[in-house]
This record gives structure tokens, C-alpha cells and sequence, in this order.
């Protein structure tokens, strides 16, 4: 209200600056008094400032109007009678796996998101099933109305539980694994997810829990509170500060745009999976695309002008953590869910020149390799 007053003020004030201009000139119009002219301008002003008046408060009181209540929908990830008709691109087979789980994933190759389940099934010594959804026409997710990936379908005795969300789904498979006697299904119900509006009247979802492990045990229940907090607090920002690092590098120019979505077709397999045209519309209508969103993201993830620099500084952010720490990973003796969520993010850009360059400019290159050690050996299936 402060605002329209002062605004009031001055526009008042500017109205008896042309009043009294209006006094010592005629008009210029034939048979039109100067009394008639300042009369006009007067009642012209006033009608003008009262409008001014009346529109600023108008305004002011629709934006400290409380806003109606938004009410929050929850709900739980659906259960699938049957398996969509897709066909599986590759089964990914480890020798004594001991989980028990069936498993499929929906997936982009390189997907920052996608590697961090893989690095996490692949640790644990976990099979499973890939179909390599088409970034363009997404053919193979038609079936889901959540249209991002990773997607992972889990059968269970009366159907297929779907899980979305990489944070979710490592969460979720962690409980499980960790504490055996529990269902599948009623583990991710402690996941649910919320529909809300936003200020701006977006529709948006969001899973709950997604960085906790939920357990039933009291023994698993009282674990080191330090290291839960230290390892979720690493998980976090591997999702909310690493991870948005790599594209405004991956895509710095066009070049390196090109040849990092030549390299995504390489190990992705495109080739087997896709026809040529889409392929090669991929590669290149993708690769313009992404160097253009690169350096909106740039901005907006407040990345320094050399992109290359904030790469390593935050990869140099982690090491010096394990470092500090004193042991070979972030967990310890063995790689906890943030070693693995940082692995995996890092993983997706390996055959990129940003990644090159990381592993030469930062101290990230003796734990990465590490990591990928353990990860290809499947040492984690030990806790299984």
C-alpha cells in the first residue's frame, strides 16, 4: 500500500505541473477558452489518479489475498496385472545372485538417473532385464503415465510393482535387501507419492522418503545416525548439485555436442534398437537441442563462465571429503548409496571429453576408478 501512495504523490504533483502550464497558455484549438482546457486537464488528472489509486490497491490486495488451499493427493505407485508388451533389449546376467528379484529397466544408457540404479544393481550383484527406451518417441514407456526414466518393474506374486525415481527405487531396494522378510509392495508404501499445485497452478509429483531406508527391525532401526545423515546428505547433492554439472559441459559446443550423442549411440546400442533415420535424428536433432538448453542451464544452475571449473570444483569437493575420511570410499571400507549415486552420475559421461577432462584436472580419478572396480566385480553381492 506504501507503493501506491508514494505513486500517488507523485502523480498528484505532476498533475498541478500541467495545470498550471495549462494556465499560461491558450489552447490551440480555435473557440476553445484556457478556463474550458484547465477544466478538461483537471477532471482528466483526477479521474486518471483516483483510477491509479483504486487499480494499485486492487492490486496490492490480490496479492496478499490468502490463496485457496491446495490440497495435496497421495498416492502409491500402481501395481501392473501384466507385463507390457515391450520388447527387452539386453538381459544383464550375474552369476549367483541371491536377491531373488525379477527385474526390469526402463532405461536411456546414459541417463545421469539410469546409471545410478545400474551402479547399484550392478554393486550388489543383482539381475536384470534393460529395455532401452527411444529419447524421442518413447515407444516402449507409452504404458506409464510417468514419462521419465528410470523405470523399474519388479515381479511379485500378483503382479508387477512399478518403482520411479532413481533415489527412490535405491532406497526401496536397499530396505529390501537389507531386511529380507519384508514385501516388496509394502515397502513402497512407506514411498508414496504426492500430486500438489504450485504457486504458478503447475500440477507437480514428487515421491516422499525418497533419500530413507525404511526398516521394520529394531536392530537396523538404531544404525549410526551420523553416517545415515552423512550418507543421505551426499546422496542429495549428488541429485541436486553434481549431477546438474555435466550437461552445460557434456554440450559446452556443438562439437563436443555431436560427439558426445555419437558416443550415447555407441554404448547404448542405438544401432540394434532403433532404425537408422531415428538414430541419426537422434544424434544430431539432439545434439543441437542440448547445446542450446546447455547454456540455459548454465544460468540457471549458477555454473561458472569456464562450465569445465565448476566440473572440478565439485568433483574435487567429494574427493577431499573421502579423502578427510581417511578410508577408500566415502562408506568406509566398502562404497555406501553415496559413493554409488556419485559413481553412477559420473558414469554416465565417461566417453565424453567433459569426463576426460575431470579425471585430469580434479582428484576424482584414484576413487572413481576404485568405484568402478568394485561395481564390475559385483562386491557388493556379499550383503545380499
Amino acid at each position: 500500500m506504501n507503493f501506491s501512495l508514494r505513486g500517488s504523490g507523485f502523480f498528484f504533483r505532476r498533475s498541478k505541473e500541467l495545470l498550471n502550464i495549462a494556465g499560461n497558455k491558450r489552447s490551440v484549438t480555435t473557440g476553445v477558452s484556457t478556463v474550458n482546457l484547465r477544466n478538461v486537464i483537471k477532471l482528466s488528472l483526477y479521474g486518471a489518479g483516483i483510477g491509479t489509486i483504486i487499480g494499485g490497491s486492487y492490486s496490492i490486495y490480490k496479492l496478499n489475498k490468502p490463496r485457496a488451499h491446495i490440497l495435496n493427493r497421495e498416492t502409491n505407485l500402481p501395481l501392473l496385472e501384466e507385463a507390457p508388451d515391450v520388447t527387452v533389449s539386453r538381459k544383464v546376467q550375474v552369476a549367483n545372485d541371491q536377491s531373488g528379484l525379477k527385474l526390469t529397466l526402463y532405461q536411456y544408457q546414459t541417463c545421469p538417473f539410469c546409471c545410478k540404479v545400474r551402479a547399484f544393481l550392478d554393486y550388489h550383484g543383482i539381475s536384470y532385464d534393460v529395455v532401452e527406451v527411444d529419447p524421442v518417441l518413447r515407444q516402449s514407456v507409452k504404458w506409464s503415465t510417468y514419462k521419465k526414466v528410470p523405470i523399474l518393474l519388479a515381479q511379485v506374486d500378483n503382479g508387477y510393482q512399478i518403482f520411479q525415481d532413481s533415489s527412490m527405487i535405491v532406497s526401496a531396494l536397499s530396505s529390501y535387501i537389507r531386511e529380507r522378510g519384508r514385501e516388496l509392495q509394502d515397502i513402497t508404501k512407506s514411498y508414496p507419492q504426492i500430486s500438489f499445485i504450485d504457486e504458478n497452478g503447475t500440477t507437480k509429483n514428487e515421491i516422499m522418503n525418497r533419500y530413507f531406508l525404511m526398516y521394520d527391525q529394531p536392530e537396523l532401526k538404531g544404525l549410526n545416525t551420523k553416517e545415515v545423515n552423512e550418507e543421505r546428505k551426499w546422496r542429495k547433492w549428488a541429485d541436486d548439485v553434481l549431477v546438474h554439472t555435466l550437461s552445460p559441459n557434456v554440450y559446452r559446443t556443438l562439437d563436443e555436442a555431436v560427439q558426445s550423442f555419437t558416443w550415447f549411440s555407441h554404448v547404448g546400442e542405438w544401432d540394434k534398437h532403433f532404425p537408422a533415420w531415428e538414430r541419426y535424428f537422434i544424434i544430431y536433432v539432439g545434439a543441437f537441442a542440448m547445446w542450446m538448453i546447455g547454456k540455459r542451464l548454465k544460468a540457471r544452475h549458477n555454473l561458472k563462465d569456464n562450465v569445465r571449473i565448476s566440473l572440478y570444483d565439485e568433483c574435487n569437493y567429494f574427493a577431499r571429503e573421502v579423502k578427510v575420511k581417511g578410508t577408500p570410499f566415502m562408506g568406509g571400507g566398502n562404497p555406501n548409496l553415496a559413493d554409488l549415486a556419485v559413481y553412477g552420475i559420473l558414469s554416465s559421461i565417461e566417453g565424453c571429453a567433459a569426463f576426460q577432462d575431470a579425471l585430469n584436472n580434479s582428484n576424482i580419478k584414484s576413487w572413481y576408478f576404485r568405484m568402478k572396480t568394485v561395481v564390475n566385480e559385483h562386491q557388493g553381492s556379499q550383503f545380499v
